[in-house]
């Protein structure tokens, strides 16, 4: 008995894990459509998963917006958001270069984290899930519905990109621009319009983060910050520019995080992730999935 107890709470463990660890694979995907495209780590990427929570809960809770409505909404809202984040940041610098464009997404991080401090507060927001509270039992572990809607979108996420940047001109346009921006520039693609797209899409993978993952583990003002910094960790596991990478990177740090919560101590789960992202390092500079030259994306 005593042993399938712990088979159980085992059990427990990794579906929290690979709940959590889906979203910092959201977070890691948008990281790597700005860098194939720009070269440049977008530390406002957290910003979109917390503001994809909170407009969710304006348009949900606030003014009691049905899903279907609220979903595509939010993700309008945040992607604008995205696009005003080039426009404003990206754009105007003159000759741009991947150290400024950091510098500009930090610079745009503290802004966006200020604005919703301002207008939502401090106080942490709760979404009513999807398919209700009531858990589902699996082998005496208790799978709340959510989760498979986190999941689910993952997998959607992941479908809708691939067939994105393999089937559509925009997608191979962003994906040529991605392999050498010069070239792209030559044979008439648009390369600002291309990372203002870039920007929109991580925009959007972000909000989707954000909305589904609010009713598991409530949303704030300031979580942005450890979100970004988690789905960076997942790029560098996976391989920083590679697709598969940051799903594998991102579940896998959910893992680590939650076993060793789970197992060992919870107030430690930040340092589990970060030991097995420099172990990992350390024996595959690259990453998991990455080549050895980190740069471009040639398949999705």
């Amino acid at each position: 008995m005593e042993h399938m107890t712990l088979a159980s709470q085992l059990l427990q463990y990794i579906i929290t894990g690979v709940t959590i660890g889906s979203i910092y694979a959201m977070v890691a995907i948008g990281f790597n459509i700005i860098y194939n495209v720009t070269e440049a780590i977008n530390f406002a990427q957290g910003e979109f998963v917390m503001l994809g929570g909170l407009v969710m809960v304006f348009f949900r809770v606030t003014l009691k917006l049905p899903v279907l409505f609220s979903l595509p909404l939010t993700i309008s809202v945040v992607m604008a958001v995205g696009i005003l984040l080039d426009r404003i940041a990206i754009r105007p610098i003159r000759k741009p270069t991947v150290l400024s464009m950091v510098i500009a997404t930090i610079g745009a991080s503290f802004f966006i984290r200020g604005a919703a401090m301002f207008i939502w507060g401090k106080n942490p927001f709760d979404l009513p899930p999807f398919s209700g509270r009531n858990p589902i039992t699996f082998l005496g572990a208790a799978i709340q519905p959510q989760s498979l809607w986190v999941l689910g979108f993952l997998v959607a996420v992941v479908i809708v990109l691939t067939i994105f940047f393999d089937r559509t001109i925009m997608g191979k346009a962003l994906r040529a621009c991605a392999v050498n921006p010069s070239a792209s520039s030559l044979v008439g693609i648009n390369v600002k319009y291309m990372i203002l797209i870039s920007f929109a899409l991580s925009a959007a993978i972000g909000a989707i983060g954000g909305i589904v993952i609010t009713p598991i583990s409530l949303m704030e003002y300031d979580r942005g910050a450890m979100l970004a910094v988690k789905g960076f960790s997942a790029c560098a596991v996976g391989g920083i520019g590679n697709f598969p990478g940051a799903v594998l990177g991102g579940i896998l740090i959910g893992l680590i995080e939650s076993l060793g919560a789970g197992l060992i101590s919870s107030g430690y789960k930040d340092v589990f992730a970060l030991l097995a992202l420099l172990l990992i390092l350390f024996v595959k500079p690259s990453g998991l999935l990455g080549s050895a030259e980190v740069s471009k994306i040639r398949k999705f």
